[in-house]
Order: structure tokens, then sequence, then C-alpha cells
């Protein structure tokens, strides 16, 4: 049985609960490696920002990277991450909630990433915008690589996000306090 077959399998979380996560970073200034809401992220910001949000902390630190890391002859790294946290799904058709990977040039490795909120938009980052949410264009759907699911969240996440539901004070501590680094957007 193939990989992804067995990854549907995988429980994985609410796609409303998920669109929510990424719509809240929309206005969010476009900051290469950072992953601050309100603050700034690139692309991979915002997906870490939703993990953090609906999973708890991020399950490996990542390092620096350039602007330019893809065309410097980098390797799938940001499809290889997607592949060991995440449930992959066929590319064929786009779900609310799917994470979204990106070839830039079709050559190239996956580079870019958004949260889809509907069949035909996403929310996303890019370089000189802000966080947006915005149509997924044709040129995009023909450079689509990869479509995964966030994996469910485990109890502890569960008490965190009803305790904000009803009003308890968020703290920002750990990595959620500073800029972090990753992807390539």
């Amino acid at each position: 049985m193939s990989k992804i077959l067995d990854e549907q399998r995988r429980p994985t979380l609410e796609a409303d609960r998920v669109v929510a996560a990424a719509r809240a970073w929309v206005g969010t200034p476009y900051r290469h490696q950072a992953s601050l809401m309100g603050a700034g992220a690139d692309c991979l910001g915002v997906v870490r920002g939703v993990w953090r949000e609906l999973i708890g902390p991020e399950p490996e630190a990542l390092a620096p990277y350039a602007r330019t890391w893809a065309e410097d002859g980098g390797a799938e790294m940001l499809l290889s991450a997607a592949r060991r946290r995440l449930v992959e799904l066929p590319p064929d058709e786009i779900a609310p909630g799917d994470v979204l990977l990106f070839r830039v040039r079709r050559d190239g490795p996956a580079r870019h990433a958004g949260v889809a909120t509907g069949a035909a938009a996403m929310v996303h980052a890019y370089d000189g915008h802000a966080v947006a949410e915005t149509a997924i264009p044709d040129v995009w759907r023909r450079r689509l690589v990869a479509r995964f699911r966030f994996p469910a969240a485990g109890p502890r996440a569960e008490v965190r996000a009803s305790r904000r539901a009803y009003g308890a004070p968020r703290t920002m501590r750990g990595p959620e306090a500073r800029s972090s680094r990753t992807s390539s957007c």
C-alpha cells in the first residue's frame, strides 16, 4: 500500500480550526525567517504559527536559510520536513485546511507554502506583501507539488485551545516570543 494511502488514515485537525488559525495571520508584515503573528512572517512562518496555535511547540529546530537557498542548490528541505511532520495527501484536489507546497520554478525544489481556506484560496506570505488570503491562480495550481494536513493535536493542545476560547490570557514565551527561523518565501 502506498505511503500516501497509509497517511490518509491518520487523524487530522478539523479544517475549520486550521482555516481560522491561518486567517488570524492576515495582515502580518512579511519578514524573512520570522514567525510571530502581527510582527512578521514568511510563508513557512505562517504554517509554523498555525502548528504552534493548534498543536503546540514546533517539533524540530529550523536552521537559518538564505532567501535564495533553493537557487543555491537547496535540496527538497521544505518537502522533506513536511513529510516528516504532516499527513500527506494526493495533490489532485485542494480542500480547506490543507497545507500546500509549491515549486517556484518547475525544475526547482518546493519553496513556497500556504494554508488553503477553500478549494480556490489560501493564506500565505510572500516577499514585499503582508500575509494575505488570495485566490490560487492557475499558475500556482500547476506548481502544486504536495498537499498535507496537520496531524490531530494531543490533549495538551486541546486544553490550551479551549482555555483561549474562554478568554484565558495567552503568554508569549519561548519560540513564540521571538522571530524564528525557517523556510524560503
